[in-house]
């Protein structure tokens, strides 16, 4: 079965809804790719929680080493990991009733995606956050 991503119209609504949004591989180096939309994110009103083992601090905001970790609800994860770790993301994400998840540009796993959607979550996936909040939100 082919993944396909949701509509513009449907990621926009999404973004307009969304608070929190936990970044799982986030790095603390402000030259890497997830530093950097992280820090966009948090411009544009959005609270970031960093997900990252042995990282006290990213960004103001306490960092905590898995998903399992990190207090109350979100409403989204956001993906900065290797394909081959989506599996056990999206785990976690069923297991903690997450609304939506967002895996970055390169990070493809059709299969844990399409298992994420069957499981009611909203997903995106192979697609910048940063980039898509620019095309369709300013």
């Amino acid at each position: 079965m082919e993944f396909h991503n949701p509509s513009g119209v449907e990621i926009r609504k999404l973004l307009e809804r969304v608070r929190r949004i936990a970044v799982v591989g986030l790095s603390a180096n402000p030259s890497r790719p997830s530093h950097g939309v992280a820090r966009a994110l948090q411009a544009y009103g959005y609270r970031i929680i960093p997900v990252r083992p042995g990282v006290e601090k990213i960004l103001g905001e306490q960092a905590y080493p898995d998903l399992q970790h990190v207090p109350g609800a979100v409403d989204l994860v956001d993906v900065f990991r290797a394909p081959e770790f989506v599996d056990a993301i999206v785990d976690d994400c069923i297991s903690m009733h997450v609304p939506a998840l967002w895996l970055q540009e390169s990070v493809v796993n059709p299969p844990a995606a399409e298992r994420a959607r069957q499981a009611g979550i909203f997903v995106v996936m192979d697609r910048c956050i940063y980039k898509d909040y620019r095309a369709l939100m300013l």
